[in-house]
């Protein structure tokens, strides 16, 4: 186990990880959507402007990635993080969820049920 406050390596070798990477107690959430080829650029850029959105008005939620699956044609998942179950039930109060889920139904094909888990 690593001291409290050390980084970890990158598995890209690209630097370390932030120290929140290894947080005891935080909440991972994982959306998956089926998008419409036609729509896959559209979808996109609607999903970056949301995770950006995310991250920068909610204190607590401090990763949220945007992913085109290779296994998946035009699947797109979200892998975010928050600081704990509060943050994200915060997360899913807020006007800019309530924005994004007006906006992108007529995008998808179908959405997975949604995956939550605490480190």
């Amino acid at each position: 186990m690593r001291p409290e406050g050390t980084t970890l390596e990158s598995p890209t070798g690209g630097g370390s990880l932030p120290r929140s990477a290894n947080r005891v107690g935080a909440c991972v959430v994982i959306a998956e959507f089926e998008v419409k080829a036609e729509s896959l650029d559209e979808f996109v850029a609607l999903a970056r402007c949301f995770a950006q959105e995310c991250l920068d008005s909610e204190p607590g939620c401090w990763q949220f990635d945007v992913v085109m699956l290779e296994s998946t044609p035009n699947g797109v998942l979200f892998y975010e993080a928050y600081d704990d179950a509060a943050a994200f039930a915060a997360h899913c109060q807020s006007a800019h969820l309530s924005r994004f889920k007006a906006a992108f139904p007529p995008l998808i094909v179908g959405e997975r049920p949604l995956r939550k888990g605490l480190t």
